[in-house]
């Protein structure tokens, strides 16, 4: 088995709302000596969470190949690195949750849609429409999922990922509660996979509401141990050592298999109850 390390980064950032070009230089300078194989950024990183309106989001909303997408495309042709970031998209007349992810040998950036919107997400974005799928990056040899934030809070999310081949799942976020952090270990362990945490911290009041992020951004190993954290208030970078292949054998003991030891047809909807 290959045990090739890649280094992983993961961005804790404060973006100011709606100063899309602070952001951008900001995320720019978090990076500027940083050397990894993978960077993960937070939810929204561009803009700001905060939105009120589809007509807020539409302003500052942009395609998969806007100026947003060009910046982090050209970090990860500079960096020589996989880059996932979040962003507003818009495409026709639909506001995406999104999550940008750039493969620097691959023309085109992928884009994973939120699938759980949060909270007032739910006035101001459509539905995500991709589902969950996972990138296959051969040069780096990892198997990358891309999950948003609320996401975590369905253990669908993170299985799915893994039953399509993930070995690293990356979480854009941007967390207001604490009740991920006793969760997000429990993804990692129970699907025999790294997880990476990009969450942002700071404070966002929009008309008289106050929204508190929590930072604590966080890399899981595949045994659900808490590899690396941040704090709850600046902004950082977290880096270690990942070896995707250890994901790839899930059993545990001699017999037993996180996977192949599922029985799905017992886990569809109740159809009695046995008294």
């Amino acid at each position: 088995m290959s045990m090739t390390a890649l280094r992983l980064a993961v961005v804790q950032f404060t973006p100011e709302f709606g100063e899309k070009q602070k952001n951008l230089s900001r995320m720019r300078e978090l990076v500027e000596d940083v050397t990894a194989d993978i960077f993960v950024f937070p939810e929204l990183c561009t803009t700001g969470y905060f939105f009120l309106s589809r007509d807020e989001v539409a302003k500052a909303a942009e395609p998969a190949d806007g100026p947003a997408s060009k910046f982090f495309r050209d970090m990860a042709r500079d960096k020589n690195a996989v880059v996932a970031a979040g962003f507003a998209e818009r495409r026709q007349k639909n506001l995406y949750n999104a999550c940008l992810i750039v493969v620097p040998e691959e023309k085109n950036p992928y884009v994973y849609r939120k699938t759980h919107l949060f909270y007032k997400e739910t006035v101001c974005f459509d539905p995500g429409n991709t589902g969950f799928f996972v990138i296959e990056d051969k040069k780096r040899d990892v198997r990358i999922g891309p999950m948003v934030c609320y996401d975590w809070r369905f253990p669908e999310s993170a299985r799915v990922l893994t039953l399509l081949g993930a070995e690293l799942i990356v979480c854009p976020s941007n967390l207001v509660t604490k009740a991920w952090r006793k969760v997000m270990p429990a993804r990692a362990i129970e699907n025999n996979v790294y997880l990476a945490v990009a969450n942002r911290a700071g404070l966002e009041k929009r008309k008289g509401e106050e929204l508190l992020f929590k930072g604590n951004s966080a890399i899981y190993d595949l045994d659900g141990r808490e590899i690396k954290k941040a704090g709850e208030e600046k902004d950082e970078v977290l880096l270690t050592e990942i070896y995707p292949s250890k994901t790839r054998d899930k059993s545990f003991n001699a017999i037993n298999d996180v996977l192949t030891d599922r029985q799905p047809q017992h886990y569809g909807p109740l159809t009695r109850i046995v008294k």
